[in-house]
C-alpha cells in the first residue's frame, strides 16, 4: 500500500486518469447521449452534432482524442462496417417491387446524372480519372434522412415517394461496387483492361456468393432456430464480420461485404425483433462513433486557410444540388409527375450520409481521396443533410397519399378461405390488479360481437413436469383463472379458460391466440424502461410482433364501462391506419361513446389543402360503413404529439396505432408520435398493433366491425 500511495502522490491523478482506456470510452458516451439530443432540439440533426463533438475533442479542439488512438480507430471501424451494414439490412424490397421498373428509370437518373457531374468537378479540379470516378460516385447514393417526415405526413404510398424509395438500392450498390473497383484499382497500381476484368469478375463472383449464400443459409438457420433470438442475433452479426474478411481475402473493401451481408440477410431477418436489436445495438453506440471519428479527422485550421479547399466544397455542394435536380426534372418528364412530386424526390435524393461518408473515409484512409475531399464532404453531409428533410417537409405537405398507378387490388377467388363467424377475445391474465379492467374490456367487445372470451394464463415450463416451481405457477395461474372466469359470467359473457405451459410468454400467448382462432387479443400494459426491455423487449413487444391477429395493449385508467368519449388519432390518411376506428367503434357501439377522428396537419398548411384533408378522411371513415359517423377534426400544428395531447384533455380514451421505430441507413435512432403520447397521456390508452401482414386481418376485422353495425 506504501509503494502504490507513493506512485499516486508522484503522479498527478488526472495522468493517472488520462492512461486508463476507460475514460476516453466513458467521454464517448456522455457525448453520443448528449449532443444529439441538443442538437435535435436546435432543429439540427443528431449525426451533425456528433460530427461537431469529434472537431471540439479532437486535434482542432481541445485535443483529448486523436484519430489514430488504438481504441477509436476499432470501435470507428465496427462503426463503419454496422453503417453500411444497416444501409443494406435498412432496404425496403417490398417498395421496390411495388414500382420495379420505374423505380429502376429514376435510379438509372439519379446515378448516372450525379455520377458525371462529380468526376467532372474532379477532372475541373486537377485530380485523375479513378479520383474523379470516385467523387462522381460519392454523388449518386443517397440516404433517405426524411423519411419519418414522410411518414408522418402520410405520404409514403405515392408513387413518387415510393418509386424514390425503391430506387435507392440500385444507388447504394452501384457506389458501393464503384467505390471496390476504385480502390482495388489503386492499389494494383498500374491500369490495365485485363486487371479491371479481372477485379470485376471477382466482384461479381463475391457479391453473388455473399447474396445467394448467406440468404439462403439465414433463411435456413432462422427456420431452424425457432425462438431463440439470442442465436439469431449472434447469426446476422456473423454473417457480417465475415463477409467483410471475405471482401479484404479478394482485395476489396470490407464494407462492401458488410453492405452485401445486409442485403443477403434483409429478407431472413424480415422486420422483427432480431432486426430490431441489430440495428439497436449499432444506432446507439458504433455508428454514432463512427460520426464522432469523422469529425477527429478535421483538420480545421487546414480547412479554413485554404481557398482550394473552399472552392472544391463550393462545387461539390453546387454540383450536387444541381444534379439531383436535373435527374428528377427529367424523371417527372418521363413519368409525368407533377412539380411537387418532382420537388420531393429531389428533395428525399439530397441527403448524402451512409454510404458516401463509408465511401470517402475508404478512398481516403486508401490514399485515393486527399484530405481537402475528406472536408468537403463532410461539409457537404452537414449542408444536405439539413436541407433536404427542410425541403421534404415544406414541399411534400398536402401531397397525395395514394399511389397514383397502383394495380388494382386482388379480388377473392373461391379458394380464399372462409370467414369464422365466431368472434373469440383472447386475454393473458398475469397481473391480479388489472385483470378486472381487462376482462370488463374484453366482453363489452365479446358481447358487442356476440363472441367469447378465452382468458389466458401462462405457467413457466422447467425441465421437470413435476418441479415444485412449476406446481407452484400452475396453482398461481388457476387462481387468476378462476378470478377471470367469475368475472365473465357476472358480466354475461361466455368464458373458456385456458391454462398453457410454455417457455416464453409471449410465444405462448400467440400460440395460443393462434390456436383458438382469435381474432383480437386485449393485454394489459407492460413497463417499458431498463435497458433490457429496450434491448431484448418485453412480453408485450413480442406479442406484438409475432402475433397473427390485432393485439389491443390497454392502460385503463378507470372502469372501460364509463368510457364516453373517444379520441383516435389518425397520421396518415390511408385506409390500412383506419383500424383504429374499426376498434374504437366496436367499443363505441356497446357504450354509447361518442368518436372523435383527429388528423393533425403541418401549421403551414393552406386552408384549401385542410378542407381536402377533411373530405379525403370523410370519405375514408364512411367507406368503413359505420352506424353513427364519428365526428372528423384536423388541426393544423407545429407539433404532432402536443395537439393531441391537448386535444385529449377532454376524451376519458386514446386509441393508439403501434408504430414501430424505423431508422434511417444513418443509424440514429428516430422516435415516433405513438412512444411520446403514451408517456405523457393521463387519460386512458389503448395502443392497437397489427400483424405484420395485415391484408387477411383487416379484411376480418373490416367484414365484422360491418356486420355489427349493420344488425345494430
Amino acid at each position: 500500500m506504501e509503494l502504490t500511495s507513493q506512485v499516486l502522490a508522484l503522479e498527478p491523478t488526472c495522468q493517472v486518469l488520462g492512461n486508463e482506456p476507460i475514460v476516453p470510452f466513458a467521454i464517448l458516451l456522455v457525448v453520443i447521449l448528449v449532443i444529439p439530443i441538443v442538437f435535435e432540439r436546435l432543429r439540427l440533426p443528431g449525426l451533425v452534432g456528433l460530427v461537431f463533438s469529434g472537431l471540439v475533442l479532437g486535434p482542432s479542439g481541445w485535443n483529448l482524442f486523436q484519430s489514430d488512438s488504438p481504441m477509436i480507430n476499432l470501435l470507428s471501424d465496427i462503426g463503419l462496417i454496422y453503417l453500411l451494414f444497416v444501409a443494406g439490412l435498412e432496404v425496403d424490397l417490398e417498395q421496390f417491387r411495388r414500382q420495379k421498373s420505374r423505380a429502376l428509370g429514376f435510379a438509372s437518373l439519379t446515378f448516372s446524372v450525379p455520377l458525371v457531374m462529380g468526376t467532372l468537378v474532379g477532372l475541373i479540379l486537377g485530380y485523375g480519372w479513378n479520383t474523379s470516378i470516385l467523387i462522381g460516385s460519392l454523388f449518386a447514393s443517397y440516404t433517405l434522412l426524411a423519411y419519418p417526415i414522410i411518414s408522418r405526413l402520410g405520404v409514403v404510398n405515392n408513387e413518387a415517394v415510393t418509386v424514390t424509395i425503391g430506387a435507392k438500392i440500385f444507388t447504394d450498390i452501384g457506389a458501393v461496387l464503384i467505390l471496390a473497383l476504385c480502390v482495388a484499382v489503386a492499389d494494383a497500381g498500374a491500369f490495365s483492361l485485363a486487371k479491371l476484368l479481372s477485379l470485376s469478375g471477382w466482384l461479381i463472383i463475391y457479391s453473388v456468393a455473399v447474396v445467394t449464400g448467406f440468404d439462403w443459409a439465414g433463411k435456413e438457420f432462422f427456420k431452424r432456430s425457432g425462438d431463440d433470438e439470442g442465436n439469431k442475433f449472434l447469426f446476422v452479426l456473423l454473417s457480417v464480420f465475415l463477409a467483410a474478411v471475405g471482401a479484404q481475402l479478394i482485395g476489396i473493401e470490407k464494407i462492401v461485404g458488410a453492405f452485401l451481408a445486409g442485403l443477403a440477410v434483409n429478407e431472413a431477418v424480415g422486420e422483427g425483433p432480431v432486426k430490431q436489436k441489430v440495428v439497436f445495438i449499432g444506432s446507439v453506440l458504433f455508428i454514432p462513433i463512427f460520426f464522432v471519428y469523422l469529425g477527429l479527422t478535421i483538420n480545421l485550421p487546414a480547412f479554413v486557410n485554404n481557398l482550394d479547399t473552399l472552392k472544391l466544397t463550393l462545387l461539390m455542394i453546387v454540383g450536387l444540388i444541381v444534379s439531383k435536380l436535373i435527374a428528377a426534372f427529367f424523371t417527372k418528364l418521363v413519368y409525368r409527375y407533377n412539380w411537387q412530386e418532382m420537388l420531393t424526390i429531389w428533395s428525399l435524393s439530397l441527403p448524402q450520409v451512409a454510404t458516401t461518408l463509408a465511401a470517402t473515409l475508404v478512398g481516403y484512409r486508401a490514399g485515393l481521396l486527399p484530405l481537402e475531399v475528406l472536408h468537403s464532404v463532410i461539409v457537404l453531409m452537414v449542408v444536405t443533410s439539413s436541407l433536404g428533410p427542410l425541403i421534404t417537409n415544406r414541399i411534400a405537405v398536402g401531397l397525395n397519399s395514394s399511389p397514383a398507378k397502383d394495380p388494382a387490388p386482388p379480388q377473392p377467388d373461391q379458394n380464399t378461405p372462409k370467414i369464422d363467424t365466431a368472434f373469440n377475445i383472447i386475454v393473458p391474465v398475469y397481473n391480479p390488479h388489472t385483470e378486472q379492467y381487462l376482462i370488463e374490456m374484453a366482453a363489452l367487445l365479446a358481447r358487442q360481437c356476440k363472441g367469447k372470451i378465452i382468458p389466458l394464463a401462462i405457467a413457466n415450463a422447467t425441465a421437470q413436469m413435476d418441479a415444485p416451481q412449476l406446481e407452484a405457477s400452475l396453482q398461481q395461474s388457476e387462481q387468476l383463472l378462476t378470478k377471470a372466469t367469475v368475472h365473465s359470467r357476472v358480466l354475461g359473457v361466455a368464458a373458456e379458460p385456458m391454462l398453457r405451459i410454455d417457455d416464453a410468454f409471449a410465444q405462448g400467448i400467440s400460440r395460443a391466440a393462434r390456436e383458438q382462432k382469435a381474432n383480437l387479443i386485449v393485454m394489459g400494459w407492460g413497463k417499458r424502461t431498463g435497458l433490457r426491455a429496450r434491448l431484448f423487449g418485453n412480453v408485450i413487444d413480442g406479442v406484438l410482433w409475432a402475433s397473427h391477429c390485432p393485439v389491443a395493449v390497454t392502460r385503463l385508467v378507470e372502469s372501460p364501462k364509463k368510457i364516453q368519449r373517444i379520441l383516435v388519432p389518425v397520421e396518415n390518411l390511408t385506409a390500412p391506419t383506419l383500424q383504429p376506428v374499426q376498434f374504437a367503434q366496436m367499443l363505441a357501439e356497446a357504450n354509447q361513446s361518442h368518436i372523435t377522428v383527429l388528423n393533425v396537419c403541418d401549421r403551414r398548411t393552406s386552408s384549401s389543402k385542410i378542407a381536402w384533408r377533411r373530405s379525403h378522411l370523410s370519405l375514408l371513415v364512411s367507406q368503413l360503413a359505420l352506424t353513427n359517423a364519428p365526428e372528423i377534426q384536423i388541426i393544423a400544428h407545429e407539433n404532432v404529439a402536443q395537439a393531441i395531447l391537448q386535444a385529449a384533455r377532454l376524451y376519458d380514451l386514446v386509441v393508439l396505432p403501434f408504430i414501430r421505430n424505423r431508422t434511417s441507413p444513418g443509424g440514429l435512432a428516430i422516435s415516433d408520435v405513438t412512444t411520446q403520447l403514451a408517456r405523457q397521456l393521463t387519460c386512458s390508452i389503448i395502443m392497437l398493433g397489427e400483424p405484420q401482414r395485415t391484408q387477411t386481418t383487416n379484411l376480418v376485422m373490416s367484414k365484422k366491425v360491418t356486420s355489427i353495425t349493420s344488425a345494430v
